[in-house]
């Protein structure tokens, strides 16, 4: 269903529709086919591998990837989420919540609502639970800290903590704001931290292995006696 493009894959056993998955019927004989028609394909793409894959195939895939992303995954990444509309990366930091463990976690989507995109459960252990409301800002600068103080004005007494991600950075005052004393304290995200969150997770990332040779552990190996 992932290889389909029905569904997202995840390492951590959240899976979500795709817009294309919402509009999919399947019956038994559909999947069925589907099955087939990828193993199909992955027994073609092993052999196809294993007998025309020229040498310096590997540095050729390296050397386009590069070529692709020159300023290197991170910098691609808080592009494309740049592009996302509203919505869409409301819907993202949902995906985002759930994958970091919160549960129940919805987005609201209405206007009006004190600057509030979503909320969600947050279960310390079996007898301590925080409900947790989340506001998403799409931004390229700064946000300030009235945004903050409207953000805390909005949560109070209807949830236990709050958070504010954004594509963008916080201000000094913004970050004093967030940790006032005599005020709820709030959970700041900044561009930075989010895409932290996306390498840690391997969220929308295709992790890659390289190696560097320890010279130093093959020198005792080079002693003659």
């Amino acid at each position: 269903m992932v290889r389909e493009g029905l569904i997202d894959g995840s390492k951590r056993g959240i899976w979500a529709l795709t817009p294309r998955g919402w509009k999919t019927s399947l019956d038994y004989q559909k999947s069925r086919e589907i099955f087939l028609k990828w193993v199909e394909i992955f027994a073609k793409a092993r052999k196809e591998n294993s007998t025309n894959k020229p040498e310096n195939q590997d540095e050729e895939d390296i050397d386009d990837a590069i070529e692709r992303v020159p300023f290197g995954h991170r910098h691609r990444l808080l592009e494309i989420i740049k592009e996302l509309s509203p919505a869409g990366f409301e819907r993202l930091c949902q995906r985002l919540l759930r994958e970091s463990g919160f549960t129940q976690v919805s987005v609201t989507g209405r206007s009006g609502d004190g600057g509030i995109d979503g909320i969600g459960i947050l279960e310390v252990n079996p007898f301590v639970s925080f409900r947790v409301l989340f506001q998403c800002k799409k931004y390229s600068g700064s946000v300030g800290a009235s945004h903050v103080r409207d953000f805390r004005g909005s949560m109070l007494g209807r949830a236990d903590k709050g958070i504010i991600i954004t594509t963008g950075s916080f201000t000094q005052d913004a970050q004093k704001e967030a940790l006032r004393d005599g005020a709820p304290p709030l959970e700041l995200v900044h561009g930075e931290k989010l895409l932290d969150m996306f390498e840690n997770l391997e969220l929308g990332l295709i992790p890659r292995k390289s190696y560097d040779v320890d010279e130093s552990f093959f020198s005792s190996f080079k002693e003659t006696k």
